[in-house]
């Protein structure tokens, strides 16, 4: 077949020679209008890719742009009046009615109430409630058989302590309040001479060493205050002593007049005795460093744990009255003595031969289940961002202070903040978490085991813990104790909280910062004091295995009545009666509390960058190094201990603090990025000071410059590792073995201050060149 060429206007022809092929002719010219039409198409698709490639890159879509611009906002502060005013004092003096109406003691009663807040605050409008158990080693006494201190004349009962405290108002009387005693005590039956040793702290035993008064074998008699309880009994029990009796001193919960007490006043009754654990360590002593869910190990008690293994019960002082007029022996000197109307002797036998006293202990130890509450409010932006409340919820007794003052105010800003969530007119950059920890009067257990249990999600994303154990221990100033990257922010806090107390507002200060300032100034007089803390609260699985910046805070009363606690301190006394009708008639005190700590909620939360001032963490760590060196730098000098090295290791890191602050002056905030990494530099700072080692014989205490003294749970100490371990070589105990410590644990803290420094360097030029 042959074919010509043709070129027609539109398209080309393939002509057939063949006058029958005219089929083949169109076919042919069918084809070429198909290609045409898919060329046409193909043009078109393109330019409608070309138009909305320019819309949403080159014109981004509003709804994101409106997302960044919302993501890049500073704090709303529009609603801080809003929330302060919220607050409502009626309703926590309702809440606190509810939670002291029958005694709480870590157990059935107190899962009672974790239920009741799990049902309030997602009624409140918190997004997500969950309870979780614990499986722990607990302890109580035998209700068929209590405990009791006696004196006895060969065998022949002349005084005897009261097996419970007598009923002074309708409140007390209440079925489930468990009489006085110390949790983990060991069970006993003993008999012995009594030896007075003060406060039982370290240097009244080294003065009855001095003086050739041994407590080995015998029953050592103290008073409650300025340490531990558990810290007496271990000493105690160092010493070889049998068995403790704990009292408190009129000196120490009375102002002296022991006639005007409660129920009329807030001063303890003879009657009143202390209840408390005796447990040195955090959490399950049977589940070390894991938290204690239903497939936990449990060994036995772990060697980071101490349980006495002598009975210890505690009284009150109309009995210990008793105890102290009839010893024997030299008088004490003057600060050793209390306020009781007797002459103070050290003891070490009674006056009439043949006495002696008695020690009668069933308290047993108990597996049991406890449970923590936490309700979270999600985060907008930066959800996996947590700031953290708590407060425990377990009580001795009805706990109307310890702890539930705390728990009141703490429903009372879920109510608040749940509101304001719920209207839909604010919801927080992060995520505010509320927990209410179960058995903390144990030993931290609830917070711990939690803290244990997530602590590979808490590690890197917890922001702050905020804690109110108890919101109000009197009436005078508001208190706080913490580390150094929340200064500020409960510094910002305090100064637009109005002031409760009248009389100062009619002295001039009219905000809680300034009765604080006024009460409690630094040394320097600059700004108030604010303490390192202790172990005493659910703040320390925080700061010693998360190093996550943390606070505790109330209000207290007067230094000048020289008080080891509140008076009415985990006694049956503790009730909503003290409260409503003696300590804080109207509730402003508490609902001072609460505004602070809502206060302080809402800027740690909804700040574009976390509100941390690093330069405090500067004048922290300065003013431990001088404290530290004034202390201890003749003592190293002596062993040739370079003391220069620590001097140039704060001044190195006290230029990265300067360096980094003017670095966030010219920061870009308007980039994401940028916001992002401060952000997370900021978070890293307290983080960089944990070892994973731990301090020396303290492997689960990993924040080497913050920890309570190993002398004293209730006290903070500066470079605790270096001071434990010092103070040791003062006593005279193991000197060879804690130089070695000294040495080693002295290279861990330079390292780690410079590797602090480095967190706040450029994020890419933080090596140094070594040469």
């Amino acid at each position: 077949m042959m074919w010509k060429l043709v070129f027609g206007s539109d398209y080309r022809q393939y002509e057939s020679m063949d006058p029958n092929s005219e089929k083949i002719f169109y076919k042919q010219k069918s084809a070429s209008r198909c290609r045409c039409f898919i060329l046409f198409g193909s043009a078109i698709a393109a330019f409608i890719i070309g138009i909305l490639i320019g819309r949403y890159v080159a014109c981004p879509d509003p709804k994101t742009e409106e997302r960044r611009e919302k993501y890049l906002r500073d704090e709303d502060t529009t609603i801080i009046e809003e929330l302060m005013n919220s607050i409502d004092s009626e309703n926590i003096r309702n809440n606190l009615k509810i939670l002291t109406e029958k005694p709480h003691l870590a157990g059935d009663n107190n899962t009672d109430l974790g239920r009741m807040l799990q049902t309030r605050w997602l009624q409140d409008g918190l997004d997500h409630v969950t309870m979780t158990p614990y499986h722990v080693l607990l302890s109580y006494p035998n209700m068929s058989d209590l405990n009791y201190v006696e004196l006895l004349d060969g065998n022949t009962t002349v005084y005897k302590s009261n097996l419970t405290e007598p009923i002074l108002t309708p409140e007390e009387d209440k079925p489930g309040v468990v009489p006085p005693f110390n949790a983990y005590s060991a069970p006993g039956d003993i008999h012995g001479d009594l030896v007075y040793v003060n406060y039982a702290r370290l240097e009244d035993f080294e003065l009855l060493k001095s003086m050739n008064i041994s407590v080995e074998g015998k029953i050592v008699f103290a008073r409650y205050g300025k340490n531990y309880r558990g810290d007496k009994v271990h000493m105690a029990e160092q010493r070889k002593a049998i068995g403790v009796i704990l009292f408190s001193d009129p000196a120490d919960i009375t102002n002296g007049d022991t006639s005007d007490v409660y129920p009329h006043d807030w001063w303890l009754p003879p009657s009143g005795a202390q209840r408390g654990t005796l447990l040195i360590g955090d959490g399950d002593p049977l589940s070390a460093d894991y938290p204690a869910i239903s497939s936990a190990y449990r060994a036995k008690v772990d060697q980071l744990y101490w349980l006495p293994s002598i009975p210890c019960h505690p009284i009150g002082y109309g009995i210990a009255v008793k105890l102290m007029e009839q010893l024997n022996g030299t008088v004490v000197p003057p600060e050793w003595r209390g306020k009781m109307n007797v002459t103070y002797r050290f003891g070490d036998g009674f006056v009439k031969p043949g006495w002696r006293a008695h020690i009668y202990v069933t308290t047993r130890n108990k597996n049991a289940t406890i449970y923590n509450t936490v309700g979270i409010i999600r985060g907008e932006f930066e959800p996996d961002r947590y700031v953290i409340l708590g407060n425990h919820r377990d009580a001795w007794v009805f706990g109307a202070l310890d702890p539930s003052s705390g728990t009141a105010i703490m429903m009372e800003i879920v109510r608040v903040l749940g509101a304001m969530v719920k209207s839909g007119k604010w919801r927080p950059r992060r995520s505010i978490m509320f927990c209410s920890w179960g058995a903390e009067e144990y030993g931290l257990i609830g917070s711990t085991e939690w803290v244990e249990h997530y602590v590979k999600t808490l590690g890197f994303r917890a922001v702050a813990y905020l804690n109110v154990d108890i919101a109000v221990e009197g009436n005078f100033s508001f208190w706080a104790e913490g580390t150094p990257m929340l200064v500020n922010a409960v510094t910002m806090a305090t100064k637009k909280v109005p002031n409760p107390n009248s009389t100062e507002v009619a002295a001039g200060r009219k905000s809680v910062y300034d009765t604080w300032f006024n009460t409690f100034p630094d040394d320097a007089k600059s700004k108030p004091q604010i303490n390192l803390p202790g172990s005493s609260s659910d703040y320390g699985a925080f700061r010693d295995r998360l190093g996550v910046p943390i606070l505790d805070f109330a209000f207290t009363s007067d230094p000048k009545l020289n008080l080891s606690s509140y008076p009415m301190y985990h006694s049956v006394y503790e009730t909503f009666y003290l409260v409503d009708k003696i300590m804080d008639r109207g509730f402003q005190y508490h609902r001072a509390i609460g505004q602070v700590w809502i206060e302080m909620a809402r800027h740690l939360a909804d700040s574009l960058i976390i509100p941390f001032n690093v330069s405090d963490y500067a004048d922290t760590l300065n003013a431990m190094t001088t404290t530290f060196l004034k202390r201890f730098k003749t003592l190293l000098d002596e062993q040739n201990i370079n003391t220069t090295l620590l001097q140039i290791s704060m001044g190195n890191f006290t230029a990265a603090v300067k360096d980094f602050e003017k670095n966030l002056e010219k920061a870009n905030l308007q980039d994401p990025f940028v916001v992002h990494r401060i952000n997370d530099q900021l978070m890293q700072l307290d983080r960089s000071f944990l070892d994973p080692a731990g301090l020396p014989n303290r492997r689960l205490k990993r924040h080497i410059l913050f920890a309570e003294s190993v002398i004293d749970s209730y006290s903070g100490s500066s470079f605790p590792g270096l001071s434990d371990a010092l103070v040791e070589i003062q006593q005279g105990h193991n000197v060879t073995e804690q130089w070695e410590i000294v040495r080693q644990h002295y290279s861990v803290i330079l390292f780690a201050i410079q590797s602090a420094a480095s967190t706040l360097k450029n994020v890419t030029d933080f090596m140094v060149d070594y040469y």
